[in-house]
């Protein structure tokens, strides 16, 4: 029997329409903390997930929008390096 996995964190990357841009930047930040432009990440319990999952349904186009999460167990199981500007308030200045 295979062991269901539990995940702890998440990254959430998206490529949607002009008009569902905001829609899907307010649910992201509803449960994860806004990284870079269409990137959002951040601790995610199994349920919150299946919410996060069910409120972008909700706004997107599914013939049109791409949306790409990433589970992992927790923060500790990747490596991160960033070349390049990061923007040091964490991407919010680009919010209109």
């Amino acid at each position: 029997m295979k062991k269901k996995m539990n995940y702890n964190y998440a990254f959430v990357f998206y490529d949607v329409g002009e008009n569902r841009v905001q829609k899907v930047f307010k649910v992201c930040k509803k449960y994860l903390s806004h990284f870079q432009k269409s990137v959002f990440r951040g601790e995610m319990s199994p349920s919150k997930l299946i919410q996060l999952k069910t409120d972008l349904k909700k706004v997107i186009n599914k013939e049109e929008d791409f949306i790409c999460i990433i589970k992992l167990m927790n923060d500790n199981v990747f490596g991160e390096e960033i070349l390049g500007v990061k923007d040091v308030e964490n991407g919010e200045t680009l919010i209109l």
